[in-house]
């Protein structure tokens, strides 16, 4: 790969970084479309976001960078402007930079995560989903999952009222759909998607119990690094369906292109 003055550069930030795949994915979509793009992964601590953010304004050659744990929501109040998808989610993953140096942040995730499912033959539309984690990439899932016609969406998170706190903002957006917080079966629902961090670690525990989840039932975790996480593996295990997180960054390549190059 070879990258010049001519290059459209692009960041990731994350922290830690170890984890981070999304720069090595973004560049080889980029390469197979014949597009001059590089991105690479930055490790910025909380503390350092809004002083990288500042300093990316003035990059006259970046033309964007992505956003991933912990920094997703935190990065709104160093940006211009973000999108009414970002706004509703509460969450950016990735931010254009314009010409001008202005940042405009949008959300990707919830669009990526929906066409992901779709492309893996996964029905959403009346189906019964348990969600695990309410945070930025939660949000996402959440509000993508009853724009695309959940019958049912139940979410788990270790902080509970931060749970309930996101099925009330899904639910005053989608009134149709059934939206609930607290702990639940997970052999009683169709689709478990875990959003949650647990399994990037080989020693993490599992984020949720799916004793009973077999064959008609799909396990998606949004992990993208591990390629098959220990939930995913115990899912195949007991004969059920798993999607990775690599299938939710592939299905975001093309609304990255379409970002950057408007």
């Amino acid at each position: 790969m070879e990258i010049t003055g001519k290059s459209k550069i692009m960041f990731v930030l994350a922290d830690p970084i170890d984890h981070v795949r999304a720069s090595a994915v973004i560049n080889a979509y980029f390469r197979s479309i014949g597009d001059d793009v590089a991105v690479s992964p930055l490790h910025v601590l909380p503390g350092d976001l809004g002083a990288v953010v500042a300093s990316i304004r003035l990059m006259r050659n970046v033309f964007g960078f992505g956003v991933t744990i912990p920094h997703k929501t935190r990065v709104i109040e160093h940006l211009d402007e973000i999108t009414s998808t970002a706004r509703m989610i509460g969450a950016v993953n990735f931010v254009k930079r314009t010409a001008e140096g202005r940042l405009v942040g949008d959300n990707l995730d919830a669009r990526g995560f929906i066409e992901s499912l779709l492309e893996c033959d996964v029905a959403v539309r009346n189906r019964k989903v348990l969600q695990v984690g309410a945070g930025g990439a939660g949000r996402a899932t959440a509000f993508g999952l009853a724009e695309a016609g959940v019958a049912e969406l139940t979410i788990m998170n270790r902080d509970e009222e931060k749970a309930r706190a996101l099925a009330a903002a899904v639910v005053a957006q989608y009134p149709a759909t059934k939206v609930s917080a607290g702990r639940a079966e997970a052999r009683a629902f169709d689709l478990i998607v875990n959003t949650t961090s647990l399994g990037m670690k080989a020693d993490d525990p599992l984020p949720l119990d799916i004793e009973g989840v077999g064959p008609g039932a799909t396990v998606s975790d949004i992990i993208v690094n591990p390629a098959v996480t220990r939930l995913m593996a115990k899912a195949i295990e007991q004969g059920a369906k798993t999607i990775g997180g690599k299938s939710m960054l592939d299905a975001q390549m093309v609304l990255v292109a379409r970002l950057i190059a408007r």
